[in-house]
């Protein structure tokens, strides 16, 4: 077997394979004793009728299939791993033949591989350095969360609901006099205030004694997101059974001591700061590292293979997959779809132009490591293992042991990450740019609402999550810069090769 490669459009390459006459008879022969028992013909037993004639009755092209996909197989991963310095398969092959005949057989594989690409100015550009600053008012912030978490609900005696009361209700909806799905609920535990619900419910249920029961009249949004209850007037017939409010604990050492593990009140503050600026840090650094990314892929240029892109959508949907499962307890993505209004479709297009920007970037970013020799050392990695030694309580020859290849991998590609930064950092014109600390995300208590939301259920009191619709029509999932993955080539389908093989056969 003899190959030729060439370099095709669009980061594409085409591998011709050529096998000669006897390459090609053997190639055939073997198709025939894997294949023979298949074929019937008139006069022999099942598997046993001699080649030529299974040839004479079925087409003398009819192990052209099999033989050129057997051909395929032997050879077309073994010359990708010959010319891997040389191109990076990242796709499945599209297969062509190019000549089939007595003499011998030609069979082309293009594939979509690595593009090389045209790297913009990277050293003595302007960046601008993010650092977030930490208040005192963040660490008080801080204090105060710990200080609701550790919050009990005690009963509200003598007075009507308040907002900021938790009211047990029961609710049964009505449009037009008839009751809906999903409108009815028994003992639910409403926060009054909260914007659970939609617009006037909750402000219709203040005022409310225990034992009460009333009617509220609202308006469903006319983008709320059950059509049938679009812009509807609806009557909410509402008990209040219970009446609850927020009793927050005093914040002194022992309370401190017994919620946090600090030994008192200014100990848990000069905890909660270090960590505080830690993550400020940690979060400077990861945006600045993107603005240096981001600046170096602008003026960059590559022609990127469609494959790359979709197989980074592809990371992207499972890794929106797991967030919905690992986030929302279990919850499928064909719930979330459907709850969202959209199709996987249209929604994994929405994908598109941050994948391309992610396969991009990644390109800049290896392109420039190779282009500078960065690389880690031995040294590097030891050192980078003794500091998990230590942590674990091991010596390093001890902690080695359990360290197999693919983590020392993984050691040494982030050993190279941070020093490529470094080196950009050092390398270019770093404008620093102090932000407060960003505000903390919501307390966890509130994806409850938006999973029970998220999954279906049809609460119509519930306040229509606008802005949640907005972003997941357009996938605004941020993950942290997601890494390509490269699917490995695999065997095609034999029917890319059938009516090419026979159309050379006849």
């Amino acid at each position: 077997m003899k190959y030729e490669v060439k370099s095709a459009e669009k980061s594409t390459v085409k591998i011709t394979m050529t096998f000669d006459a006897k390459e090609w008879e053997a190639a055939n022969q073997k198709a025939y004793e894997q294949t023979r028992g298949k074929y019937f013909v008139n006069g022999f037993r099942k598997g046993k009728a001699p080649r030529h004639v299974i040839e004479l009755n079925y087409g003398k092209g009819v192990f052209f299939e099999d033989a050129l996909n057997n051909l395929f197989s032997e050879h077309y991963y073994d010359i990708v791993e010959k010319e891997k310095e040389n191109f990076t398969v990242v796709g499945q092959p599209e297969l062509s033949v190019d000549d089939i005949s007595e003499k011998g057989a030609a069979l082309v594989a293009t594939v979509a591989v690595k593009p090389d690409i045209k790297l913009g100015a990277y050293k003595g550009i302007n960046i601008q350095k993010v650092e977030y600053t930490v208040k005192d008012e963040d660490v008080e912030a801080e204090l105060k969360r710990l200080q609701e978490r550790n919050s009990r609900l005690v009963a509200v005696e003598g007075r009507a609901a308040e907002n900021g009361d938790t009211a047990t209700i029961d609710f049964s909806g009505s449009v037009d006099g008839e009751k809906f799905e999903g409108g009815t609920s028994e003992n639910y535990p409403l926060v009054l205030g909260s914007g659970s619900f939609i617009p006037g419910f909750e402000e219709q249920v203040v005022g409310m004694n225990v034992g009460e029961s009333k009617d509220v009249n609202v308006k469903f949004p006319e983008d709320y997101q059950a059509e049938n209850l679009k812009g509807k007037d609806a009557v909410f017939a509402v008990t209040l059974h219970k009446l609850e409010k927020k009793e927050l604990p005093e914040i002194n050492d022992e309370f401190i001591k017994d919620a946090a593990g600090a030994e008192s009140v200014d100990a848990y503050k000069k905890e909660t700061r270090e960590r505080l600026e830690k993550q400020a840090k940690e979060k400077g650094d990861a945006e600045t590292e993107n603005n240096i990314v981001k600046a170096i892929t602008e003026t960059s240029e590559a022609d990127i293979p469609d494959a790359m892109i979709e197989s980074q959508m592809d990371m992207m949907m499972r890794n929106m997959e797991y967030r919905l499962g690992m986030q929302y307890g279990g919850m499928k993505l064909a719930d979330y779809l459907k709850y969202m209004g959209t199709d996987l479709a249209t929604f994994r297009e929405g994908y598109r132009s941050q994948a391309t920007e992610t396969v991009k970037s990644q390109l800049v970013v290896d392109k420039i490591i190779r282009e500078e020799g960065i690389k880690a050392e031995e040294a590097d990695i030891d050192a980078k293992l003794e500091e998990f030694a230590k942590a674990a309580g091991k010596t390093l020859e001890e902690y080695k042991k359990d360290v197999d290849a693919s983590q020392r991998e993984y050691i040494a590609n982030d050993i190279v990450i941070n020093k490529l930064f470094d080196f950009l950092k050092a390398n270019n014109n770093m404008t620093a740019e102090p932000v407060e600390k960003p505000a903390a995300k919501k307390p966890a208590a509130k994806k409850t609402t938006k999973k029970a939301e998220a999954e279906g259920e049809e609460k119509p009191a519930a306040k229509r999550p606008a802005a949640k619709k907005t972003t997941a029509k357009k996938p605004a999932a941020k993950a942290a810069e997601e890494a390509g993955e490269e699917k490995p080539a695999k065997k095609p389908a034999a029917k890319k090769t059938t009516k090419k093989a026979e159309d050379k056969a006849e």
